[in-house]
């Protein structure tokens, strides 16, 4: 880079940058179909020279006041949910489903809302949930659009709906066991 620099004829000087252009991508092989790639070996050209390097580049030079730039920040939702063990997107399901026709297909939309509330609740609490719990809750967050408290239905039972975690007893003096007892490395 310092060499690059160091050359007072512009031709030269540019001559070499591509050259270094090649050697970096030569590094980096497995890159080369990435968009932007090219983009971003000249944008690293310019850094690792600390923007001394002055050569004609196809794309434009970054400057130090722009890397330095701090990004704008991010815009959260700020909705404090009564529910928060649901999350934001049960509230946005129950919005779409309010939206929706009288019909088989809303039916079965109320059900798998209330079976995804139903898993929320598992997640996060622990615990056995009575199906008539979620559907009072479901009631208060649809605004009394949705009531499935007369539904005839059960919703999915509550070992179907969280996942157990695999017993740990198959494993002694913490070494993996395979069957067939090959203990080779897989990749």
């Amino acid at each position: 880079m310092d060499f690059a620099i160091s050359i007072e004829d512009k031709e030269e000087r540019n001559k070499v940058a591509k050259a270094i252009i090649g050697v970096m991508g030569n590094l980096n092989p497995h890159l080369r179909d990435v968009a932007d790639f090219q983009h971003k070996l000249w944008d690293q050209l310019f850094i690792m020279s600390d923007f001394k390097l002055d050569v004609d580049s196809p794309f434009p030079i970054p400057t130090k006041e722009m890397l330095a730039e701090r990004p704008e920040g991010l815009e959260y939702p700020q909705n404090h949910p009564k529910y928060r063990f649901y999350g934001n997107n049960i509230k946005r399901m129950i919005d779409v489903c309010n939206g929706w026709e009288e019909g088989e297909l809303k039916q079965a939309l109320k059900y798998t809302i209330a079976n995804h509330m139903k898993k929320c609740f598992l997640n996060w609490n622990k615990d056995t949930v009575e199906d008539d719990v979620i559907f009072e809750h479901l009631y208060e967050l649809s605004g009394g659009k949705i009531n499935l408290a007369k539904w005839d239905e059960d919703l999915s039972d509550s070992s179907n709906l969280i996942r157990s975690k695999p017993n740990k007893q198959h494993r002694s003096n913490g070494k993996k066991h395979h069957k067939g007892g090959r203990n080779k490395k897989r990749y």
